[in-house]
Parts: structure tokens; sequence; C-alpha cells
């Protein structure tokens, strides 16, 4: 009988098997291992992208510099249609970026006489005449007036930007103050001196040099008069008109090459029409301007001006009513913003040397932030009142 697996000895292989060799897993492990390695230094070698396409960024980091604040780095303002480096053209799909504007740039020390612009510092003859008390401003055979012949410049870069128009009254009482006010304030601030100062020849013809446009306060009567008195010569509402306007003839000349005047209190007497309306009548035959400086609710300076057809303007705020340096500059800030939102804000100010000192700084950077101080000539000959 034939001997087969199931007759063999133990561990015996028949005589009809031969040796087969038994793969163990470790060698097939290195084997799959081995041609892996071999297939990823073959893709190296002979692949001119190794990352198969994918898309790549290269950034360069740079290291932050030192004392860099948030300051540094805030967006003050949008600059589009930069021009491109280079002598790159530009496509046809662009449009080519329009020339700035021409500006008549001011200078923000007007204390260099060599930079300031100077206006007429004595008055011009044609509008001019002898009233009761001095010379006096008038309406010229031709129709030159005084608000025309006597307004400050205005940039053309203002015709179609936000304005603000900041009058500082109280000017000529202080000598300290007069001369400060003239030394720090820039050009396109306006300035309104009260009739009872002394030098005040010299005050107004220093003024006009540094390119100030002004105006002459008036005083007027306020409603817990005489207790609370604006001074001599103030148009009270139980005068005749014949009799206030005798007191406007004293008024008007104390100062020359002003453009109009502005109230000094006044609240009983501009709340009443019988008496705005000869003063706004008298103004306006002299070629003078109103402003009202806000203070009264109850004014109808602005409903007797539009009805006689006169050149007025009104103030928005009063800049320094609390006279803190921080209320000052909230007041300012509120100003700036009312010119951007109507184009147009008018404030008023007194010369306490804490309003001149942040109206200043404040003026600096302002047309930096697309914002043009204009006088108030500027509101009644354009009709922006």
């Amino acid at each position: 009988m034939a001997a087969n697996a199931l007759s063999a000895p133990l561990g015996k292989d028949g005589p009809s098997k031969k040796r087969r060799w038994a793969l163990r897993p470790g060698w097939i492990g290195a084997g799959i291992s081995l041609a892996t390695l071999v297939l990823v230094v073959l893709w190296v070698i002979f692949v001119d992208d190794p990352l198969g396409g994918e898309p790549v960024v290269v950034v360069a980091i740079e290291r932050q510099a030192s004392g860099v604040t948030k300051k540094d780095v805030e967006v003050v303002a949008i600059r589009p249609s930069l021009p491109s480096s280079g002598n790159e053209a530009a496509s046809d799909t662009e449009e080519a970026a329009a020339p700035p504007p021409e500006i008549e740039f001011t200078d923000d020390n007007p204390s260099d006489p060599e930079q300031a612009r100077s206006l007429s510092t004595t008055p011009v003859e044609k509008i001019t005449e002898a009233g009761r008390y001095g010379k006096v401003p008038k309406i010229a055979k031709d129709g030159s007036r005084p608000l025309d012949l006597y307004a400050a410049p205005v940039a053309r870069g203002a015709q179609d930007s936000p304005k603000v128009v900041l009058i500082v009254t109280g000017l000529g009482l202080s000598q300290t103050g007069t001369q400060e006010a003239i030394r720090l304030l820039p050009p396109g601030i306006s300035l309104a001196f009260a009739p009872y100062g002394s030098s005040l020849d010299r005050w107004v013809q220093r003024a006009r040099q540094e390119g100030h446009e002004l105006l002459l306060q008036v005083p007027l009567e306020p409603f817990d008069f005489p207790d609370n008195d604006p001074g001599p010569h103030t148009l009270l509402s139980k005068l005749s008109s014949s009799q206030n306007m005798d007191r406007l003839q004293w008024l008007m000349s104390r100062i020359s090459n002003y453009v109009g005047v502005i109230n000094y209190m006044g609240a009983r007497y501009t709340a009443a029409p019988d008496s705005v309306t000869p003063l706004v009548q008298e103004l306006e035959r002299r070629g003078l301007m109103l402003v009202d400086d806000g203070s009264s609710s109850r004014s109808v300076t602005e409903r007797i001006s539009e009805e006689l057809g006169a050149p007025f303007a009104k103030a928005d705020l009063i800049v320094d009513t609390v006279s803190t340096p921080e209320d000052v500059d909230a007041q300012l800030l509120r100003l700036e913003s009312l010119s951007r939102s109507r184009g147009l804000a008018i404030g008023v100010a007194s010369a306490l040397p804490v309003s001149i000192e942040r109206i200043a700084e404040w003026a600096l950077g302002l047309e930096a932030r697309g914002v043009y101080l204009v006088p108030p000539s500027f509101v009644a000959r354009s009709g922006q009142s």
C-alpha cells in the first residue's frame, strides 16, 4: 500500500511532495515600503510640480516695527485713482483720474507777515460816509457793498466740500486776549469786535493784515435788562426806531472794514418784530449782513431777514457754552459733523483763552479732513444761510 499524507510519520513529508517556500508577513511589509520609497524618489526627480498643481501663495512676513500705535494705522481718508508706479498704461476700461481742483491754501501760522493773506486795512472811500459820530459804511453809487468789498476770499476747493463758519466774538475788550486770538487763529476764522474796546483801530488793522473777515458786535436788549446790561448804546425795544438807529450809528462808527454785525445778547430785542425790522432794513440799506448767534430760540431775525430779502446767517451752535477743553473739543467735533451732514455749519465762540487754544488746534488739520473754513460773507452772498 502506497504511503500518503495520512500514513506518513508526523513531521515527514510524503515521498511524492516537494518542499515549498513560506512567505513571512515581515518580508511583505518591507517590500511594500521599499517600492513606495522608490516611487517617491522617482516622482521628485522627474516631475516639475511635486505638489500636483495645488495653488501656492508665498507671503513675506515682516517683523513688526516697534513704537507703532493705533493712531499710526488709523484710516483717515480714502484716495481713489492713485497713479500707478512706473510706466504702466491704464486699461481701456479705467477712467483717468481728474486733476485736483486748484486751491488757495492758507497758512497755518498767519503771524508770518510774508505768508499771511492780507486784506484791506483802511476804509474804502466809495463805500464810506461821514455819520453823526464818525465814518460809517454805505452802498456805493455803483452798487458795491461793504459785504462784498471787505469779504475775505474763499478757497476754491470749498465750493463742493463741507464748510464751517466759525466766528470768535469779544475781540478788543482784552488787549492780551485780542493779541493771542489774532496770533493763533488761522485766517479762516472770522473775528467779531466789541464796540467798547480800546485801540480798536490798531487791532482791526492787525486782524485784517492777518486775513480775518470782521464783524461788529451790536449790543441788544436781553430779557433781564437793566439787571443784565450789555453796555452803552444798547438797542432797546422800548425806544423808537429813530432812537435805536441813532445808537446804531454810534456803534457802526467804532470800527471799519467789517462785512456785517452780530448780536451781543438781545433775547428780548430779537423776539420783537417791530424792533428787528428797522434794524434789518438799516443794515441792508448800508450793504451789511446780520448774523444771529443762535442763543435765543425766540429770535425772529431769520424770518424778518427772509421776508425783506436781506443778507443773513444764523449760528447752529455756540462752541464754548461750557468753557472746558473737553467740552469745547466736543462742540467743535459736533460742528464739523454738522458740516458733513448739511454741507454748511455755523458756530460762534467767545475769545476765552481756552476757546482760542482749542479752536487753533482743531483748525490745523481741518482741510486735511476735507472740511473748509469759510467767512460769514460767503453764506450771505451764496444764499446758503
